[in-house]
């Protein structure tokens, strides 16, 4: 399935039911009042957010999206039907704005909420609605009002508890399916990942999102590779997994992964405060162990500490996964963590 994260919806509410003039006509009663009923609503759109879709692709191919009309009011005095709303549904994590203004109308960060983007017309008023003392015969109704017009632009953030991050051919996709059961594709080659994955892992009894977010370049606040397309997916998450791949065809570590840094800071101040937890991966590749150390010691020189894993081999994805449950909660004392793991 393709993944779209941006697109935009023109949405017509429906227009009121028209009232009615309607006189009684009943036996013994030939010049009877005014009893015209009052039309009903019309339909609102609402926008309710679920996780039975993950992407706005939907929305892509149908641009259009015009609600009910509601029913004329009838003799009697009956009011006509209201329109039940039309319900959209959209992906938890959608950002609704008015495309015209630009106004956010909405930010539908969890399951089920919702909200009513156009308001259908009222129903206008039969004549039953218009006598008085003085005119008892009415012979004049209302139409309906016209339902709310507007053009929405939709914008997906995912919502994730933890993302993962680093240059392209990091290997973070291999690192997500070494720690939950996610079929996301990998390859020995940059740019395997072109649109966001999620996946669940599950420390002992309890779970927590991760998000695979594509390799970013240098400039890719700016635009770069899609990379401000890329970046907004993590605005959402509560804390970072940055890979530094130590593959000898990566760039030097350090730099990475001040690099990969900068473009957080570019793109928001919040997002680099963000807990980050920086894991030296692809550590299977390694000639000699003592490489390792060497790293460890030149982040801590800068004041970084840093996990190591093998997404290949799945060595140390526990441990950094225990360090980012133990980050979710706020447990200082990481060894207290749950002792169970395995991917779901």
């Amino acid at each position: 399935m393709n993944f779209v994260d941006e697109a935009d919806i023109d949405v017509v509410a429906g227009h009121g039911g028209r009232g009615i003039v309607s006189f009684r006509r009943e036996s013994k009663m030939p010049l009877g009042g005014p009893d015209g009923g009052t039309g009903g609503r019309g339909s609102d759109i609402v926008l309710e957010a679920t996780y039975r879709t993950v992407t706005l692709m939907d929305h892509r191919y149908r641009r259009w999206y015009k609600a009910k009309n509601g029913e004329p009011g009838g003799p009697k005095n009956c009011t006509g039907k209201s329109a039940a709303p039309l319900i959209i549904p959209v992906p938890v994590g959608t950002i609704v704005a008015n495309k015209g203004t630009g106004e956010i109308l909405a930010d539908l960060s969890t399951d089920g909420q919702r909200v009513v983007v156009a308001e259908g017309g009222l129903g206008g008023r039969g004549n039953a609605s218009f006598k008085t003392s003085t005119r008892r015969a009415p012979t004049h109704a209302q139409p309906g009002e016209e339902g709310q017009e507007l053009t929405l632009h939709l914008s997906l953030k995912l919502v994730a508890d933890v993302g993962l991050l680093g240059f392209p051919n990091a290997g973070k996709s291999t690192f997500l399916r070494a720690a939950t059961r996610s079929k996301a594709k990998v390859g020995a080659y940059p740019f395997t990942t072109k649109v966001p994955n999620l996946a669940v892992a599950q420390i002992g009894e309890h779970e927590f999102v991760l998000a695979d977010i594509p390799g970013l370049v240098e400039g890719a606040s700016e635009g770069a590779g899609l990379g401000d397309r890329f970046l907004k997916h993590v605005d959402r998450t509560r804390v970072l997994i940055h890979l530094v791949s130590l593959s000898p065809d990566a760039m030097e570590p350090i730099a990475a992964f001040k690099a990969i840094n900068k473009e957080l800071e570019a793109h928001s101040e919040f997002l680099a405060k963000r807990p980050q937890i920086v894991v030296l991966n692809k550590i299977d590749l390694l000639d000699d162990r003592y490489e390792l150390d060497l790293w460890t010691e030149a982040f801590a020189e800068i004041g970084v500490s840093c996990a190591y894993t093998s997404g290949l081999t799945g060595e140390g994805v526990m441990e950094v996964l225990k360090q980012a449950w133990d980050t979710l909660k706020g447990d200082d004392e990481e060894d207290e963590g749950p002792d169970g793991w395995s991917p779901i």
